[in-house]
Order: structure tokens, then sequence, then C-alpha cells
């Protein structure tokens, strides 16, 4: 009560000094008062202080990492099938913290780091798997895209932009950016555009993998902080890549054709002869890729050699689709019955439904890409129509739905009725 009478020029802040009526307003302890301001800067201060004693790089402690079987089921929560390569990735991120934890020893043996590179077709996980696996990690993580890459002096971002990522993940703290990982995606564009010598420079293909060999191999980088040329006077940041691993992802459209043409030509000639058409309708046949039919791809050798960890992800089957559907802990089915569950609407879909999505993802041969979009197009409808009525307690996604020859079920207060014509 003695506060509430004391004039607002005789209370001050117990931190800045300043009176009652000079700040926004002041919050009122035991024995003093802060200010508006000083408290919010009392937060950064915490809140910074906090996210330094978290996560260091430098703090690890080998009993506590994740074990490669504990890494590869964290990936099982999110990823469906795929076990080889969650195996790889699993080995590859256990064996980096090793790396990071080793100590300068008697017999001088230095632990040399595996860079990866995935080969995939679209929709197989490449990405999802990054992802999945930069939410277990201790050490900054960060996903780059090759696309945008050229060689210096041209227009496009310079090779050294992709550690400006991980410098910003690590909140500048280069240390810590030093024994980070970096997932370079979309890595089969930039291959050599052709084996014939051209006028023009290849400055987004093989100028760009000539210029990733120093990243790669392990040497002293100078990073822009601000990322690109708009800023010329900024100050650069030298960083060590010597420890940083480095994870490559690509599509590699057309590889198939490079490995039925060697898998052909080992055996054409005589009655054991492969036939022609023999691995035409091997879907998995990315799983037989090796260093050479990659370098017939485009990438340069000395590229190739700076990766020595190559491996296929599988196609996606049909069974797999249904699951990738249903089972992740994010899965797309599982988000529309999150959505509907807003407007206390329970969302189901029977087994005729998935397997028909299922069908025509598979047409589409897009992977799991194409679930969203095929959902999405028989989904639209549904969410248009639910909130209009507060009686809708069910709704059942059929097949008949998915073919276009019925609708969904509605259940409203204990009946069914159709609620939507078929899907035209």
């Amino acid at each position: 009560m003695e506060d509430s009478k004391t004039p607002r020029n005789k209370r001050k802040c117990s931190f800045c000094g300043r009176s009652e009526n000079e700040v926004g307003f002041l919050i009122t302890g035991m024995n003093g008062c802060i200010c508006d301001s000083c408290s919010e800067q009392a937060y950064e201060i915490t809140k910074e202080a906090l996210h330094q004693s978290k996560g260091k790089a430098e703090e690890l402690n080998l009993k506590e990492l994740p074990k490669p079987q504990q890494i590869k089921e964290f990936l099982d929560e999110y990823v469906i099938g795929q076990d080889d390569a969650k195996r790889y990735l699993s080995v590859a991120v256990y064996n980096h913290y090793k790396r990071l934890l080793q100590k300068a020893d008697e017999d001088d043996v230095e632990i040399e780091k595996s860079n990866i590179i995935m080969v995939g077709s679209t929709g197989t996980g490449k990405t999802l798997l990054a992802r999945t696996i930069a939410k277990l990690l201790h050490v900054p993580f960060t996903i780059v895209d090759a696309t945008v890459l050229t060689e210096a002096g041209y227009v496009g971002e310079d090779i050294e932009s992709l550690l400006t990522r991980l410098l910003q993940v690590a909140d500048y703290n280069v240390p810590e950016a030093e024994k980070g990982i970096v997932f370079i995606d979309e890595i089969d564009k930039i291959a050599r555009k052709g084996d014939n010598p051209s006028i023009t420079r290849d400055v987004s293909g093989e100028g760009v993998q000539q210029g990733l060999l120093k990243l790669l191999e392990g040497s002293i980088v100078n990073v822009p902080p601000q990322g690109g040329r708009k800023h010329p006077e900024q100050k650069l940041i030298p960083v060590n890549t010597k420890n940083i691993l480095f994870i490559c992802g690509g599509a590699f459209p057309d590889l198939e054709d490079i490995i039925k043409e060697r898998l052909n030509h080992q055996g054409s000639i005589g009655f054991t002869a492969d036939l022609k058409d023999k691995y035409d309708n091997d879907s998995n046949l990315c799983q037989q890729v090796t260093v050479d039919d990659l370098r017939n791809y485009g990438m340069i050798p000395e590229f190739l050699g700076r990766l020595p960890v190559v491996f296929a992800l599988e196609s996606l089957t049909k069974p797999m689709l249904i699951e990738i559907m249903r089972e992740p802990k994010n899965a797309i089915l599982k988000q529309y019955e999150k959505l509907l569950e807003l407007d206390e609407v329970k969302l189901e879909f029977d087994d005729a439904a998935l397997n028909a999505i299922a069908d025509k993802a598979m047409e589409k041969k897009t992977g799991a890409r194409a679930l969203r979009s095929i959902i999405e197009d028989y989904m639209l409808d549904i969410m248009y129509e639910i909130p209009k009525d507060n009686n809708i307690g069910k709704v059942v996604i059929t097949g008949d739905y998915i073919l276009k020859k019925g609708a969904p079920v509605i259940q409203m207060r204990g009946y069914e009725t159709p609620l939507i014509e078929s899907h035209e």
C-alpha cells in the first residue's frame, strides 16, 4: 500500500536508476523494482547464457553420445524403410562424434573423416533423412543447396557461402562450426555438362566440383559472414573444414541407364550372356551404383575421391507408400487427422482408400512427394464443407471416393449419410 502512495518520480528501477515516469512501467519486488527495459535485457542475457551452455561440441562425452543403433531407431520413427541408408548415416555420424573427441596420442594415429554421397530417385527420403537426423545431433548441422553455386566471379553463390549457413547455425562460434555437419542437397546438378570441350566455361558444373575440393578435403576457407557479394566491405571469417563432415545427396536422373549399360556389357557375348532387357524392370538398379558410374555421369574423379562412402536409397514400393502415409510421427494422415480434430471431427481412411492413393502415387513416379498432392486434391472438398456443420462427428474416406465411384462416409449423431458427391 505504501508503494501505491509513493510519487511516480520517487520510485526508481534498482538496475538502471531511472524513475517511474522515465520508463514504461516498473515491476515491484520485495526490496526493489525493475523497469520493462531492464527486464527485457535480463531475458536476452539469460537466453544467451542458457544457449551457450547447451549443445557445445567441445562438451561432448563419449558415454552420452547416441550409439549407431539409437540413431537408427530415432530415424525409424520418421522414415520408412531405407535401412541401409540409415545404417550408413548412423555410423558416419557416430564416427564423426568420436573424431571430435579424439585426443592426440603418442602413436599419432589420426582418424580421418569419411564424407558421404547418397544416390536416390526423387521422393525416396534423402532430404528427410538429413532433416530428421539434425534433430538428434549435438553439433551444428545445416542443409544447403548446390543448384545456386557457381565459380567465383560469376552470377550465383560462391562455394564459401555453404559455410555461411553453418556459421549462422553455430551463432558465429567458429570453433563450434568447425565441428559441424553440412548436407549438400541436389549434388547431381553440378555434374559436368558434357565430355566435349566447349568455348564457354562450365561455371555451374565441373567448376563448382573443383571449387568444392578444398572444402571436402579440409582447408582454411575465408567465409563471408553475411553471405553473397552484396557486402564487399564485410570482414571474412577463416574456417577450418578439416573436421566438418560433408554429406551429399542427389537424385541423379538417368543414372540407371549408365548402370544398365555397364551390367549388360559385362556378359554380352556367348550363351550365358544377359539379355539386354534383363534390368529394364529392376526398380532398385541404383543399389548397384559404383564410383565409375558416377564418374560417367559427370562427377570428376577428384571430387568422388573425397567422398569415399557411396550408397543408394531403395525405390519406394506400394506397401512402403502405405506405411509412409500412416506410420511416421509426422505422417500426412496424422496431420489431416489433427486438422479435423481441431473442428472436433474424427477422420479415417479405410484400407481401400490407402491402396488407391498408393496406386496413383506409383503412377506419378515422384516418390513420397506424390502422396501429399493426391491427398490434398481429395481432401479439398471435405476441408471446405466440414466447418459449416457442427453436427458432423466422423468422416471416413473410402476407396470408392478415391476411384471416383462414390462419396466419403459422414457420420452425424449416430447415423451415416453421404455429404459430398463422388470426386469428379
